[in-house]
Order: C-alpha cells, then sequence, then structure tokens
C-alpha cells in the first residue's frame, strides 16, 4: 500500500496541488464574489495541498487497519505542517497569508482546533477511499509519461515559485520602508510643532522655503550619485571595509547589546537596496514583477501583517482600487469595440 518510486510521489505531489488550488480558489471566489486565482504562486498549484496530501498517506501507512490511529496520525501531522508553514513564511516576509483569529480555540492564528479535526477526517476519507481510485490511474501511465511530466512541471513550478519568493521579499522590504516613512514624518511632524509653538508664526514662514531647500538638495545629491556610481565603486569598497572592521569591533566589545540595533540597520539598508535596485530595473521586467504582486495580493485577499498591518492594508486598497479602476476601463474598451 502506498509503495511509490520517486518520479510517482512528485506526480502525486503536483495532482494534490492542483487539487487544493481547485478548491481554494473555487471557495475564495464564491466568497469574495470575483474570481480569484488562490495562493502564493500565479500557476494552478497549492504546495501545502501537495505535503499535506503526501504527508496524509505517510503517516496513514503505518496505521492503516486502524481508524482512529489514522485519525488522530492525520490530526497531529496536519496540525504541525500548518503551524511550521504559517511560522516559516512570517518569519520570512512579515505577512501572513492566512489566519484562523476568527476561530475559537486558535494558536496565534496559524492553527485552530476546527481545522485540525477537519484535518483529521480529511487523512481517513483520502487514504482510504479517495486514493485507490488515484493509484489504480497512477500505476496504469507509463513511467516514461510521468517521468517527463514532472521533469516538466518541476522546472515551471520552480521558476514560479523563485518569482513568487522574490516577489514576497520585495512586497516585505516595501512594507519596512513605508512603516520607516511613515515613522519619519511622525517624527518631523513632532519637531515641527515643537518649533512652531516655540516661534510663531516666523516659523511657519520659514518652513516652506526650507523644505524647498531640502527638496533642492536632496536632487543635487541624488544627481551627483548616480553620475558617479562607476568611478566611485572602489571608494565604496574601502568604505564597506571599514566599516565592517568598525562592526566587528562594536561586536567584539558589546555583543548582547549591538545585535539587536545592528539587525535592524542591517534589515533597514536591505530594504533601501532592494528598493534603488528596483529603480534600476528595466521597464518591462519591472512592469512584469508588479503584475505579479498584484496578481498575488489579490489571489490572497486574507493576507495580513501583524508587523506592519496599516501599511499593509493601505496596499491592498490601493492595489484593489487600481484593479479594478483597470477593470472598468476594460470593460468600456469592449463596450465602444461592440458598438463599433
Amino acid at each position: 500500500m502506498f509503495n511509490y518510486n520517486p518520479p510517482q510521489w512528485l506526480f502525486l505531489f503536483y495532482f494534490y496541488s492542483f487539487c487544493g488550488w481547485c478548491w481554494e480558489s473555487v471557495y475564495v471566489s464564491v466568497l469574495e464574489k470575483r474570481v480569484v486565482n488562490r495562493g502564493f504562486m500565479r500557476g494552478p498549484f497549492l504546495p501545502l495541498y501537495g505535503c499535506g496530501g503526501i504527508m496524509m498517506l505517510v503517516v496513514s501507512k503505518p496505521f492503516y487497519d486502524n481508524f482512529l490511529l489514522v485519525y488522530i496520525a492525520g490530526c497531529i501531522g496536519a496540525t504541525v505542517l500548518e503551524y511550521l508553514t504559517g511560522v516559516i513564511m512570517e518569519t520570512l516576509f512579515k505577512v501572513r497569508y492566512w489566519t484562523y483569529d476568527h476561530k475559537k480555540f486558535n494558536y496565534k492564528g496559524y492553527i485552530c482546533l476546527e481545522s485540525s479535526l477537519f484535518w483529521g477526517v480529511c487523512t481517513v476519507v483520502f487514504s482510504h477511499f479517495l486514493q485507490l481510485p488515484i493509484e489504480k490511474v497512477l500505476l496504469m501511465l507509463p513511467m516514461g509519461f510521468v517521468s517527463v511530466t514532472t521533469t516538466v512541471l518541476t522546472m515551471l513550478v520552480s521558476c514560479d515559485f523563485m518569482i513568487a519568493f522574490k516577489t514576497a521579499l520585495e512586497l516585505r522590504d516595501f512594507l519596512m520602508y513605508m512603516d520607516k516613512a511613515k515613522e519619519e514624518l511622525r517624527r518631523m511632524q513632532k519637531r515641527l510643532d515643537i518649533l512652531i509653538a516655540f516661534k510663531g508664526e516666523d516659523v511657519k514662514e520659514g518652513i516652506g522655503s526650507k523644505i524647498g531647500g531640502i527638496g533642492n538638495s536632496i536632487s543635487s545629491r541624488v544627481e551627483g550619485l548616480s553620475a558617479g556610481i562607476s568611478s566611485g565603486i572602489d571608494v565604496l569598497g574601502a568604505s564597506l571595509e571599514k566599516s565592517f572592521a568598525a562592526l566587528r569591533e562594536k561586536i567584539m566589545l558589546n555583543p548582547a547589546d549591538y545585535v539587536i540595533s545592528a539587525r535592524e540597520e542591517a534589515a533597514e539598508l536591505y530594504a533601501k537596496y532592494r528598493i534603488i535596485m528596483d529603480r534600476l530595473t528595466p521597464s518591462p521586467v519591472r512592469n512584469f514583477f508588479e503584475w505579479y504582486k498584484e496578481r498575488t495580493i489579490m489571489g490572497n485577499p486574507t493576507m495580513s501583517s501583524a508587523k506592519f498591518s496599516f501599511s499593509m492594508e493601505e496596499i491592498k486598497n490601493k492595489v484593489s482600487e487600481r484593479c479594478k479602476r483597470t477593470g472598468d476601463s476594460e470593460a468600456k474598451d469592449n463596450d465602444v469595440e461592440n458598438v463599433g
């Protein structure tokens, strides 16, 4: 029972991932009253369901003749898989793609009792009833067909996953940058309020000219930076070496006190680097990733972020409005063509 070779296991993984995508897309589309391409990736695959299907077969195999043990193993296995996937994805991307906060007996929104019990039922039904006809069809397929199909699917899904991973990292960096910018604006507002309180109307009159001077100064610095990128590579390398040397000395002196601030600074610098590199990316490539990012957000309406909740909701609203405007304009164009 369930004795397959590696290509057959991989074939089952993609089959379960496709079935999971069909189920999730139909379910969410009905709830949202619009067509939703559900999932982390844009292709018709949800790897979590593929992993879940394989997990059900693996955990049920030792206890196949005992329905109760199969049920318990399915509850535990699926709960562990769902929890680890949720924690890892939020740790990497600072975003939750699903949450059970609205369910009773949930643990930090990653898992809940209702879902765990349901997975146990699914494991029994799946391993003892649904998998049997699937297994018959699988064993009838020529090994050459299975090998070629899994090879092609592996290449396509790998490309889709890499693009989805890159898009999720860019979304995380953008959320970090937005949060940092809003914090800086709030800090500047507080300073301006204090200055206005002490110096009155004179400060108000001078704010406009000062801001204009700051803007001109920033523009000139950016232009100078762009013009001198090529010639300044060697100087930048030497400066980085000195910075890393100073960083090593600080870590050696106060490792415990310095590690948190260093981590935050490194994350901020990395976010700025990703945004600068995005500006240097050719327009067609950038437009493709923007489209991919919008489709990812629209395909995950329950997407949320505990750390950047306000910025996440702002991005979701803007993407939703933009897609709605695009849909309205396309509908108008179709009406014009039909009239013509």
